[in-house]
């Protein structure tokens, strides 16, 4: 399938996208290169499209509005190493450093990053722990961490998510938690259209094959992922890996739409559009 149509994506997107667009096997190596091209040139319009929303030291779980302080899924995070993956600017990991997490920021975007430096100079903070690095080769040792955490980052942009979930099993310390959001598996069959025309199935909740928007030559230039929801469970279990809580966060009739494409309060009031995986490695 080529044509163009709207994202029904995790960076937000609420426009139809101008380059050519195919459900299509994409490797690990092009859904990196392209991603990691794709947010370098969009970081600038993403931070200020969604950074007042985000906020410089919040953390935020989804277009939904829940917050990790009312929320309370990592738990005390004081004094616990922290990794945060797929950090964008990483206004999450600033937020776990303000309540005493040694914390650490992962992203595959420079400029993402640089985001982050900006911020960090602009409030005159202590400069964050950030690593440029693919989620699916950590540069880090194993049980490095307490805590690792992702919201809307990473997990959906790389092609082989189940290496990222032992990547993560590997780094994290018996006991600790792994927790992330991603945009909810139903989604994927929906057009991103706030209305009422988003709310017809478009697309096979069951094709696995990515999302790509590419060039005329075939060249990728944005690359997501889907995985069922099932798929997800599987692939945290085969690293070793508990689940404690799967949440669905509501969508708040009076918040209007501050993400744009499909998150409204017409379609937040019959489906989720956001999966929080609440996971503990035993031991």
């Amino acid at each position: 399938m080529e044509g163009t149509e709207s994202r029904g994506s995790a960076d937000g997107s609420a426009t139809a996208v101008a380059e050519l667009v195919a459900r299509r096997e994409a490797s690990q190596d092009e859904t990196v290169r392209a991603n990691r091209t794709w947010w370098d040139a969009n970081a600038d319009e993403y931070q200020a499209d969604h950074g007042e929303y985000l906020g410089d030291a919040r953390f935020l779980w989804g277009p939904e509005g829940l917050y990790e302080e009312d929320a309370g899924m990592l738990g005390e995070v004081a004094g616990l190493d922290v990794l945060e993956i797929g950090c964008g600017a990483a206004q999450c990991a600033r937020w776990l450093a303000d309540r005493g997490a040694r914390v650490a920021a992962l992203d595959v975007s420079a400029r993402q990053l640089q985001h982050a430096r900006r911020i960090d100079e602009q409030q005159g903070r202590a400069p964050l722990r950030l690593v440029q690095a693919d989620a699916t080769r950590l540069p880090f040792a194993d049980e490095s961490f307490h805590i690792l955490c992702s919201a809307f980052g990473a997990i959906p942009f790389v092609a082989d998510s189940a290496l990222l979930m032992r990547e993560a099993a590997r780094v994290l310390r018996p006991g600790g938690r792994w927790v992330f959001a991603v945009p909810h598996p139903v989604r994927w069959a929906l057009p991103d259209l706030p209305g009422e025309e988003g709310l017809v199935v478009r697309h096979s909740y069951f094709d696995r094959r990515p999302y790509v928007e590419q060039d005329e030559d075939g060249s990728a230039g944005y690359v997501e992922h889907h995985r069922t929801l099932g798929d997800r469970i599987r692939e945290l279990t085969a690293a070793g890996l508990r689940l404690v809580d799967l949440v669905e966060p509501e969508y708040p009739r009076d918040l209007g739409e501050p993400w744009g494409g499909g998150w409204s309060a017409l379609r937040g009031g019959l489906i989720p559009g956001t999966a929080i995986f609440v996971t503990r490695k035993d031991g």
